[in-house]
């Protein structure tokens, strides 16, 4: 998931996506996201109820965008 938040905020934002279990590498980075995010689930349903639920909630985030990725 990349992730655009409000200036100033990326470390905080960094250490709240480390406590969610499912986030299994989080990445501060330079240019036009803040974080990435890689999280893992099993289905479908399990997915949108991480986005939905647990990171789009954070405080201080200003948008994502998720990526699937299939292997």
């Amino acid at each position: 998931m990349l992730i655009s938040c409000e200036m100033g905020e990326e470390q905080s934002l960094y250490s709240q996506l480390k406590e969610i279990p499912e986030v299994k590498s989080c990445l501060i980075t330079y240019g036009s996201y803040d974080v990435v995010a890689e999280f893992v689930t099993d289905t479908p349903s399990q997915m949108n109820e991480i986005i939905i639920s647990k990171i789009r909630k954070l405080q201080k985030i200003r948008s994502t965008i998720t990526l699937r990725v299939i292997n």
